[in-house]
């Protein structure tokens, strides 16, 4: 018979308790003592066989290391296999079109039935409608970097900058292209100023050039005389009377444009209804009238010591709201600010070590906007609708956000008429198509909405935490009928949409609904494991309601339903891309029709380098949404015409109170005869209105 203790040896391998043999606790857990508890742990028996010494114990560390994250990976690629299973691949559709071009373009812009593309020494119009070329001017001294269109009515006002930055406006006119003016071209090149920034009004009224040179940065704006234009051409005889004696433009090439009229190597499916191809040609001996000066806007001074003698003096000057949040009006001493900048650097001098870089020059937004409420108007001044009225800029790394009235001289002087600051620098702003809402993006990740036509503050969203806005768009608002995004046919007030694409890659939707505050929505999260993935760039559709097209930096474009947050197709066109280097796709939207451009290129061989742009031709690939059967319901069928009643909840009280009477007008025509019954109906009806209002 064997011991209780039994041998030490066998006693030491199998005893799972650190210390000696077993004792009967007392019933009550008080009475324990608290220092053995630690005896009652169980331990790994291994542990106490497999103690390594060094360098063995680090091996075994790092080989658990890499056991361990070996098999994480492989969850990860188990996991990212299920969801792949459960991906709907998106249809994929190939263009309808090519234009084949002889360099990379200069720009690309769509206007009405034309497609205008810069390239060297000038750019060409394109029939958008079947690609072909019918004109090109090519009377530059450089080549077209950049290009912009603006619909005049029936009128295309065209703006191209080349690499000089030398800015030109042109006229086109039914059958006829009319150069206006090379804006910032000088005799003496060392004087030339470069636009870096341009914006024309919505009804080509107005237009604001943001020019750089000799260490200085300005904006310039100017009125656009487009009635006088029209006059002038309808009389051309007088006007070339009246301007005999006018500078003519200075070109490199002859006077005669080249003109020319080419055959795509694959035309789209749709026959052009809306254009025929116009033999156009450039009018060099008509000279139109030139564009207005109105006013010069340099960047805000640096805020500095106050000149005022007394504060008195700072109420007088801000008693007209003048300056009144711009920060310049203060009371604040030069002794102060040295005062204040000496404990800045010695409170932080070991950060401030090092060599400073210069200053880059300040760089300026600007938008025109509509609406007379954002600044005094004098009482003589009548604002017509649809017409600028008030010019709105911020610059880089300021607050403010300054608003100036476009209803003056060029002998008045230049002084903003009100300033709306923010919390922090304004780094972003964007108007809404229609002008009539506005977002401001602060260097803090806030976004901040308004209604500039009611002078209403839908709220302020903040972004999560690590995005910052890197460009935002805005929807025309849309309902989802049947599963379908339509446009309503009336107008809607106090509603709001934009999508934000953010530095990180994700793409966010923010929503406003009177006074319910903007929200904000997930559509496309930050990309993990597959970088090349990361969206570059975002564009509305206005042909397709509630749809953006998303461009990725492995060169995809698909097309997203933001209502559902899913891709509904992808768009696929040969592109030739250095890999190493981000995608900047170069692209153009129709407003008016379902069509979108997109810039790539052909390998010139099955055996050369896509990566090198040097083998292969530059391409426009034309896209056109109702020859795709997915779309092509969509695109016919956005509007709201033929369902109007549909979306009745959506009316105010009065528009379904006059819709109730308009149906008992109709039920009554058929079942009521008599006056009297006539009247006792009509009487009814207005009763029931004035009930529903008064609800």
């Amino acid at each position: 018979m064997s011991s209780f203790k039994g041998n030490q040896a066998q006693k030491h391998r199998l005893s799972v308790y650190p210390k000696g043999p077993l004792e009967i606790p007392s019933p009550t857990e008080a009475d324990w003592p608290k220092d053995d508890e630690k005896d009652f742990v169980f331990k790994d028996l291994d542990q106490e066989l497999d103690s390594l010494p060094q360098p063995y114990r680090m091996i075994n560390k790092l080989v658990n290391h890499l056991f361990n994250r070996s098999w994480e990976i492989i969850e990860e690629r188990d996991s990212l296999r299920e969801v792949e299973k459960n991906w709907i691949v998106p249809a994929i559709y190939h263009p309808v079109a090519e234009i084949r071009l002889d360099k990379m373009p200069g720009g690309m812009a769509v206007s009405h039935d034309y497609l205008f593309i810069g390239g060297p020494k000038g750019f060409s119009i394109y029939n958008l409608h079947n690609c072909k070329r019918i004109y090109v001017l090519e009377k530059f001294k450089s080549d077209v970097i950049s290009i912009w269109a603006t619909d005049l009515g029936n009128d295309v006002l065209i703006v191209p900058i080349d690499e000089m930055g030398i800015v030109r406006l042109f006229y086109l006119c039914k059958d006829s292209l009319y150069h206006i003016k090379a804006i910032n071209e000088v005799d003496d090149s060392s004087k030339q100023s470069t636009c870096v920034k341009m914006e024309i009004s919505q009804n080509g009224d107005y237009a604001a050039f943001l020019f750089q040179g000799a260490g200085d940065v300005w904006l310039e704006v100017y009125k656009l005389p487009k009635e006088i234009w029209l006059k002038e051409m309808e009389h051309p005889q007088s006007t070339l009377n009246q301007k005999k004696k006018a500078k003519q433009l200075q070109l490199s090439t002859p006077d005669s444009a080249v003109t020319e009229s080419i055959e795509t190597s694959s035309g789209p499916s749709v026959s052009p209804n809306s254009v025929q191809d116009l033999n156009i040609s450039f009018k060099s001996d008509l000279k139109l009238s030139l564009p207005v000066f109105l006013m010069k806007i340099k960047p805000p001074k640096p805020i500095a010591g106050t000149t005022f003698k007394s504060p008195l003096e700072v109420f007088a000057k801000v008693e007209d709201y003048v300056g009144l949040g711009s920060g310049q009006n203060h009371f604040i001493k030069d002794v102060q600010w040295e005062q204040h900048m000496e404990t800045f650097y010695a409170s932080y001098k070991k950060h401030l070590e090092g060599e400073w870089e210069e200053e880059p020059l300040s760089m300026a937004t600007f938008h025109f906007f509509y609406t007379n409420s954002l600044t005094t108007m004098p009482m003589d001044v009548k604002s017509s609708s649809g017409i600028a009225c008030v010019l709105g800029i911020h610059w880089n790394g300021r607050h403010n956000l300054f608003f100036y009235s476009l209803n003056k001289t060029q002998k008045d002087k230049t002084e903003y008429e009100n300033v709306w600051p923010c919390a922090a620098p304004i780094v972003m702003s964007q108007m809404s198509s229609f002008s009539s809402d506005l977002a401001l993006v602060c260097e803090d990740g806030v976004l901040v909405l308004w209604d500039l036509t009611e002078g209403f503050l839908f709220g302020v969203v903040a972004l999560p935490e690590g995005c910052f806005c890197q460009s935002i768009h805005f929807l025309r608002f849309f309902l989802v009928h049947e599963g379908q995004n339509v446009y309503p046919d009336y107008p809607v007030k106090f509603e709001v949409m934009c999508v934000v694409l953010c530095t990180n890659a994700s793409l966010h939707l923010v929503t406003a609904s009177g006074t319910q505050g903007p929200t904000s929505k997930v559509l496309v999260g930050r990309p993990v494991m597959h970088m090349e993935e990361a969206i570059c760039a975002v564009a509305p559709v206005p042909a397709l309601p509630g749809m953006v097209l998303i461009f990725s930096r492995n060169h995809s474009v698909t097309l997203m339903d933001v209502a559902k947050a899913e891709v509904l197709c992808a768009f696929s066109a040969p592109t030739c891309h250095p890999q190493a280097l981000p995608w900047k796709p170069l692209f153009a939207v129709s407003p008016h029709h379902p069509y979108f451009l997109l810039h790539g290129a052909h390998p010139l061989g099955q055996n050369t380098s896509t990566e090198d742009p040097k083998n292969s031709t530059d391409s426009v690939f034309y896209f056109n949404f109702e020859d795709y059967l997915l779309l092509k319901d969509i695109s016919k069928n956005y509007t709201t015409s033929q369902m109007a009643a549909n979306f009745s909840q959506m009316l105010p009280v009065e528009k379904r109170c006059e819709q109730v009477f308009q149906k008992s007008i109709q039920m009554s025509k058929t079942q009521m005869k008599g006056p009297e019954q006539w009247s006792r109906l009509r009487r009814y009806s207005i009763m029931l209105q004035k009930e529903l209002l008064k609800r």
